[in-house]
């Protein structure tokens, strides 16, 4: 779709299964192109050099009967404190941002984050925010051509951007350093403050909560997501003046969880609305500077077990899903070994023969720690 100065953006049903009203994608279309790899060449390939992660897409792992009935279990158990701290760090927003706000999600973890915060804002505080999802790549930066769009048609001042949670921080520091460039190179002003539901890694200073614990959203791929791929960035199908690229997987309509996950939490804002203004004015009471904590435990871990790159220790419950969901895993390392919260991660770690080892100071409920195949 082609908007008068340039692309314009993708909605549902079309692209998606998230309603139009709820997001709407500043991506191109690669729904047509064969752009999936094996894991295990994937990795190699990224690990040597010869291609970038963005570059091609991995093959989405479909999980067996067993884990989607832990994925169930998980979403009704977390639901209350999913929906508090999307409470907590929409309030927090519109408390210090205002009520005039524009949420850009990053694509794709952010998303459904973005979906709750807008819905929490709409049937709680009475206010309709517009929500777009963009792509952020690491190494590579924002895509200019979604921050173009959304500075034509919005107040860049007002936009908070939105992701899932925080591990060492390394978007956190990517999205700061693109809008910086992005300014310097002649475009809009845009506020780095990062929003998300959880910041375990101490690194961003707008948050829900800076508990390590599982957002059910991590548990599963494109069928949490909207049946969105992750986000492409390949110079032979992204060109100047191009979103970056994405895939609507149709054909996993069947497994498709997105909306179930927005409605079961949407569904316990009442439970939890009398909480939330709490919540809010401790943090806006205490000190929430960023200390970074998170990558220096991070740093540690890499020195102790011999890692090349700290691009190879993934951190927190959502970052360690994420190894064992669509990378090479080497282990997994836990704080303790019978968490419940961690039923799922024994289930893929045991389903792709990893070792899980108990290290009862980590800094994180969990590390997932990547293997070098160079």
């Amino acid at each position: 779709m082609t908007g008068p100065t340039g692309p314009g953006p993708l909605t549902g049903p079309a692209f998606g299964s998230y309603a139009a009203e709820e997001v709407a994608w500043l991506l191109k279309d690669l729904s047509h192109v064969n752009l999936e790899a094996d894991v295990a060449e994937r990795e190699r390939r990224i690990q040597a050099g010869d291609a970038h992660y963005a570059e091609t897409l991995p093959i989405e792992y479909q999980p067996d009967v067993e884990y989607r009935e832990l994925f169930e279990k998980v979403l009704q158990d977390s639901a209350i404190r999913l929906a508090r701290a999307v409470g907590t760090v929409t309030e927090l927003v519109l408390a210090e941002r205002g009520r005039d706000i524009t949420l850009v999600s990053l694509a794709r973890a952010g998303t459904p984050v973005g979906v709750l915060m807008r819905r929490w804002a709409r049937e709680v505080a009475g206010v309709a925010l517009p929500h777009y999802a963009v792509s952020i790549v690491r190494d590579r930066g924002i895509d200019a051509t979604a921050l173009d769009y959304i500075a034509a048609h919005h107040d860049s001042r007002k936009v908070v951007f939105v992701d899932g949670w925080t591990g060492k921080g390394a978007i956190a520091r990517e999205l700061s350093q693109a809008l910086t460039e992005y300014r310097d190179a002649g475009g809009a002003v845009f506020d780095d403050d990062l929003a998300v539901l959880a910041d375990p890694g101490h690194c961003v200073r707008t948050f829900g909560t800076r508990d390590d614990f599982l957002i059910a959203s991590a548990c599963l791929n494109s069928t949490v997501s909207g049946l969105v791929s992750r986000t492409v960035l390949n110079d032979t199908l992204i060109g100047p003046g191009d979103f970056h690229g994405a895939k609507f997987y149709a054909h996993l309509a069947g497994e498709d969880v997105s909306n179930h996950l927005l409605d079961s939490v949407s569904a316990a804002f009442a439970d939890v609305r009398e909480h939330v203004p709490g919540d809010v004015d401790k943090l806006l009471r205490g000190d929430r500077t960023p200390t970074w904590d998170g990558w220096k435990s991070v740093e540690a871990i890499r020195e102790q077990y011999g890692i090349s790159t700290v691009n190879f220790v993934k951190p927190g419950v959502g970052e360690t899903t994420r190894v064992l969901l669509r990378r090479v895993p080497w282990r997994v390392l836990v704080r303790d070994l019978d968490a419940p919260e961690h039923a799922h991660i024994r289930l893929l770690a045991a389903a792709r023969s990893v070792p899980v080892e108990e290290v009862p100071d980590l800094a994180y409920s969990c590390m997932g720690l990547i293997k070098d195949v160079t």
